[in-house]
């Protein structure tokens, strides 16, 4: 509607707010010759006195009667009153405070533009506040003497919309009456269809008048009230401190956790001490639990998950699946029982399978033990894992959850998120979000310096927007920051995490030559027989998967000779025998014209296993499929045959060494440096097979004092002890688990190795040096070897890590980094591209490794977090106990609160503002005209004063700067909000999309009610993209074989499950767009 209409238009007895009609220009006609206005309405708007004050400006009286839409309480109160024949004090006073209630309200929630709206509450106050030309005949008339009055009616709702109006008494009219529908708001003045008709008969005024003022004789006078309410208890308040202002950011930023503390009273076993800090990350975990449906506990090692774990499921009621590694199982079952856990089932990660089979329906929570494991989404474990995830709420335990790239945290945030239909704020469509991040990834190199700088911006923004709702997340520089007197009071401390140490061995002479010859025939060994079918050119089709399953087993395999050419001489040697043996016996096969070939190996599935050995025979001995070897290009024989040649070589130069500089100087070094002399040891190894050959060295220098321990069993006192993992198991807690009860422990060993097995969620600190005796190539290995020694409640004041490295002595002169790193580097030339098999996905250099080794950070989880919201809590939680009318003051500030205060570091005036819609909270900064989001501790540290700051005064630019950041975030939280088509690239999905819509698939009428159903809902997983990408795979790759409607039907019946469908729907409610406060920085 026109504001500026002509007024000057014919007059007309109704008003409906079309275009030349609306009451607003009926009372800018009619106003200007009134002497008294009276308003009488169930509904109003302060905000709709902008759109009158001009108008009112002759106007001698203006009197103002409300009926308030109370709550049910206060009505019935002012009934019991009305009935009792008196409105006393106390209906008087509910009737104020409901006034003053829906005054804040309507303030703090108005739509309408902030700057007209100031402007009319301002000029309404200053009415309430001038006395009317004749004050003493308004006094006389029962008035106050002022030109404006606003009073409410207590007893009953009113429902009526009138408004009256008397002409000055030389008028030849007497005055106007205009009743209908509209309110006095500046909806029904312009905007909204309204129906109100003008009479202008004297009898009618003067009737409409009298029923005024018996009204008014019986109304309560709260023109006091609204000054009161609009100068100190909305946003319209000029008294709000700077420092207040910053106080009630964090109070409204961190109101859900202040007071989560004191929600929870756990059982403790006998012994086991109460940690604050352990108790409220299991109350923080269960609200977000509750809220999202799954939670990362994230701790850094050594920080007791398991124990938080235990402490999250006591508060929740219903059955519990822990899936955790094999050597793990003990340990939890014994951890759930001892903290009073009884309905839960621990199986084996290795057993997914076996629990789909056996049902799943049972469980209500399912615990994800090292979830790192499952950052994979494209392996058969992971899909499992997703089905049996599906529809329960799911914990997922690990340090590391962002680990090598941004689709580790993906696939595991899918296990209890919908990926195009989240429900964490700001975020509803992840598929789209992470995919964002690959694709500026894409475009650089990793060896670019900008590729680093994006990867930890990334990071940031995942950590800020996504994790930050869904993760329980502490460092140990947190729980000594901000649970000091917890600790102290427990007597309880961490070791000092000491400087890597190194344990250096030299390449010389004909040894260095013979590793110089081997690397360079390893760097000419092709690998053929592991990737047959990328020679195949017979008539059986390949898809692009298979033949990327293919280049994955080369790899995995070169990555294998790799990392035991560097792990041990002795290692090395067998794995060359064995792949020796696999080229022989598979030319033969080829000779005999039939070659049998797998096509399911799969590489990510087996990278996830503890002993590398064991997968190396199972890709050698897979078979499968049959081929005829005359379908394979003629250079296959020639690459296979050459292969074995260079094998035989490698073979022929090991065979003249007849020492171990390695083993040799590590032995030494464990006899001689103080730190390796006088305590208990744990070394790691990748290989089973240098884990043996390490222990038959020093058993002879220890003897009774070593024991090795493998996925396949232990070795103690030269005894195997494959047959029973219990007993292994016990021998290593009682010597190493200082949890273990006092008179079970023991002191029978000082030398432990182990392969990576015992690297997750063991407890081994009475020990405080570890060993990594071959270079552990995965930064998340590192931490979590390091993590069974670095832990709470270590008897230790310092930790000892040390690292094997290789010279050689003919590089002396080049300087001791740069000679190992020169010696990394040529194990990692070797793999190339293929150095993901490595380290599970994640490519490095030399110096980068040697860098990781050499830092203590990288040992500790430590250093790669941002700052922490604890401080911030911990400052309301002490303002809370030691001031609490400090605290009661910041929590009543309203909402849209506003301060400013000089900024001396800034160039320009800059505002910061903070939005919410739902749980979703975001901060943006307006900075010479132009908006950019922040993270809530740039807000902080924007806001950030001292109480003795002072107020300054806030100029209009505030507004359009204020406006500016509401478009900015409108427009991202709208962006947000839209629907999402289509697959988002994700191409086998897509692919099975579209089958599902093609006309001979759509239009099949054989299809019964049940098919229908789980069609249905094989489409809704799609457009949720909750299909597990191996799943979608196996899919794809079946129904390019068919087109048939129940061929396929059948297809996608075999790979899905209908409880897979039943539990993938999630719906969200629209929320509503609140800004919570602004702080005006002025240069």
């Amino acid at each position: 509607m026109d504001n500026n209409e002509n007024i000057n238009q014919t007059d007309l007895t109704f008003f409906t707010n079309e275009k030349g009609s609306s009451l607003l220009n009926r009372f800018k006609r009619t106003l200007k010759d009134t002497q008294l206005f009276d308003v009488l309405v169930g509904y109003f708007r302060a905000s709709g006195f902008y759109q009158l004050h001009e108008s009112l400006e002759p106007v001698e009286k203006v009197r103002i009667l409300v009926g308030l839409s109370v709550d049910r309480d206060s009505y019935d109160v002012l009934q019991y009153h009305e009935q009792l024949g008196m409105i006393d004090f106390e209906s008087h006073q509910r009737t104020k405070r409901q006034f003053q209630q829906n005054l804040k309200t309507e303030i703090e929630t108005s739509s309408e533009n902030d700057n007209q709206l100031e402007l009319g509450v301002r000029k309404f106050i200053e009415f309430l506040q001038k006395e009317c030309p004749n004050v003493e005949a308004d006094k006389t008339n029962g008035g106050n003497g002022k030109k404006l009055e606003i009073r409410a009616y207590p007893s009953k709702n009113i429902h009526a919309k009138v408004y009256i109006g008397k002409y000055h008494p030389e008028d030849r009219d007497y005055g106007f009456v205009i009743t209908g529908s509209s309110n006095f708001s500046e909806s029904g003045f312009i905007a909204n269809r309204e129906f109100n008709v003008e009479l202008k008969q004297a009898s009618d005024v003067r009737f409409a008048e009298n029923q005024f003022n018996q009204l008014w004789a019986e109304s309560v006078d709260i023109s006091e009230d609204f000054v009161d309410t609009i100068t100190n208890k909305t946003w319209l308040n000029d008294q709000i401190t700077p420092y207040e202002l910053y106080l009630k950011l964090i109070y409204e930023y961190l109101e859900e956790d202040i007071n989560l503390e004191d929600q929870f009273d756990p059982f403790l076993p006998d012994g086991f001490m109460k940690l604050k800090y352990q108790s409220q990350a299991a109350i923080q975990a269960k609200k977000i639990l509750d809220a999202y449906n799954g939670v990362f506990l994230a701790d850094v090692v050594g920080l007791g998950k398991t124990f938080i774990t235990a402490l999250l499921l006591q508060q929740l009621q219903g059955r519990t699946l822990v899936v955790c590694p094999p050597v793990l199982q003990d340990y939890w079952k014994d951890s759930l029982f001892d903290f009073g856990i009884r309905s839960f089932t621990v199986e084996s990660v290795g057993k997914l399978e076996h629990i789909i089979k056996r049902g799943i329906d049972r469980y209500d929570y399912i615990v994800v033990d090292e979830a790192h494991r499952f950052r994979n989404e494209a392996t058969q474990s992971y899909a499992n894992l997703l089905d049996i995830c599906r529809g329960k709420k799911v914990i997922l335990v690990t340090a590391t959850p962002l680990n090598n790239t941004v689709d580790d945290i993906f696939a595991q945030l899918k296990l209890f998120q919908a990926p195009k239909n989240s429900t964490i704020p700001g975020v509803p469509n992840l598929e789209k979000y992470f995919s964002n991040f690959r694709t500026k990834l894409s475009k650089l190199k990793k060896d670019d310096p900008q590729y680093k700088t994006l990867i930890k911006e990334i990071s940031e923004d995942i950590r800020n927007n996504v994790l930050r709702y869904v993760m329980v997340r502490r460092t140990r520089h947190d729980v000594l920051t901000y649970f000091t007197k917890d600790m102290e009071l427990q007597g309880l401390s961490f070791p000092t995490l000491q400087n890597p140490h190194k344990i250096l061995y030299n390449y010389e002479g004909e040894l260095e030559s013979i590793f110089q010859s081997t690397i360079k025939r390893l760097h000419e060994f092709t690998y053929a027989r592991y990737t047959p079918l990328l020679f195949y050119i017979g008539n059986k089709r390949l898809t692009e998967f298979e033949k990327q399953q293919q280049k994955n087993v080369g790899g995995f395999m070169k990555g294998i000779l790799v990392k035991r050419l560097e792990s041990s001489f002795y290692a090395f040697r067998q794995s060359v025998d064995r792949f020796i043996l696999s080229y022989e016996k598979f030319i033969e096969m080829f000779h005999s014209g039939t070659v049998y070939i797998s096509k399911k190996v799969d590489v990510y599935d087996l990278l996830e296993n503890d002993n590398l050995d064991v997968l190396e025979a199972f890709v050698d001995e897979e078979k499968a499929h049959k081929y005829d070897s005359k379908d394979f290009k003629k250079d296959f024989l020639t690459k296979l045959e050459f292969d074995l040649e260079v094998l035989k070589d490698i073979k022929t130069l090991w065979q003249k060494v007849n020492s171990d500089p390695k083993l040799e100087q590590f032995i030494k070094d464990l006899k001689t440096r103080d730190s390796l002399k006088k305590h208990k040891l744990v070394i790691f190894t990748e290989s089973k097979e240098t884990g043996d050959y390490i222990y038959e060295a020093l058993f002879d220098a220890f003897p009774g004092k070593v024991m090795f321990y493998s996925s396949t069993g232990g070795r103690h006192t030269n005894k195997e002890l494959t047959s029973n993992h219990t007993v292994s198991r016990d021998i290593i807690q009682s010597n190493y688990d200082p949890n273990r009860k006092k008179k079970e422990q023991q002191n029978d060993l000082r030398i432990l190795i182990a392969t990576d097995v015992l690297a997750e969620g063991i407890n081994l600190h009475r020990s405080n040096v570890l060993i990594n005796y071959d270079l552990p190539w995965n930064p998340t290995r590192v931490l979590q070897r390091a993590g069974r020694v670095n832990r709470l409640g270590s008897a230790f004041d310092n930790v000892h890590i040390f690292n094997v490295f290789p010279t050689t002595q003919s590089d002396e002169h080049l300087g001791l980094e740069v000679n190992i790193t020169n010696k990394i580097q040529m194990f990692h030339d070797i793999l190339g591209e293929d150095a993901k098999y490595l380290s599970d996905g994640e490519e490095f250099g030399s110096q980068e490794l040697f860098n990781t080794l050499n830092n203590k950070k990288a040992y500790s989880g430590e250093g790669e977090e941002g700052d922490s919201e604890l401080k911030y809590l911990e400052m309301m939680r002490k303002i809370r106990d030691e001031d609490p009318d400090l605290f009661e003051k910041i929590k009543e500030l309203p909402k849209k609160a506003r301060s400013g205060h000089k900024k001396s570091e800034i160039t320009s005036d800059q505002l910061v503002t903070f939005f919410r819609i739902g749980k979703l909270k975001k901060f943006y900064l307006n900075e010479s005209g132009s908006s950019n989001e922040i993270t809530f501790f740039d807000a902080v540290e924007n806001l950030e004063c001292k109480p003795t700051t002072k107020r300054a005064k806030i100029p209009n630019e505030y507004y359009h700067l204020l406006q500016t950041n509401k478009t900015r975030f409108e427009l991202d939280t709208t962006i947000g909000d839209e629907p999402k088509k289509g697959s988002g690239g994700r191409s086998n999905a897509k692919y099975i999309e579209t089958r599902l819509k093609d006309k001979s698939f759509k239009n099949f009428k054989g299809f019964t009610d049940s098919d229908d159903e789980f069609i249905n809902g094989v489409k809704n997983m799609l457009q949720q993209g909750t299909m597990a990408k191996k799943v979608a795979q196996l899919i794809k790759k079946e129904l390019e074989r068919t087109i048939d409607p129940l061929e396929t039907l059948n297809i996608l019946r075999k790979h899905i499950r209908t409880v897979a469908i039943e539990n993938s729907n999630n719906k969200k409610s629209f929320q509503k767009r609140e800004v919570i406060l602004s702080g005006y920085l002025i240069k």
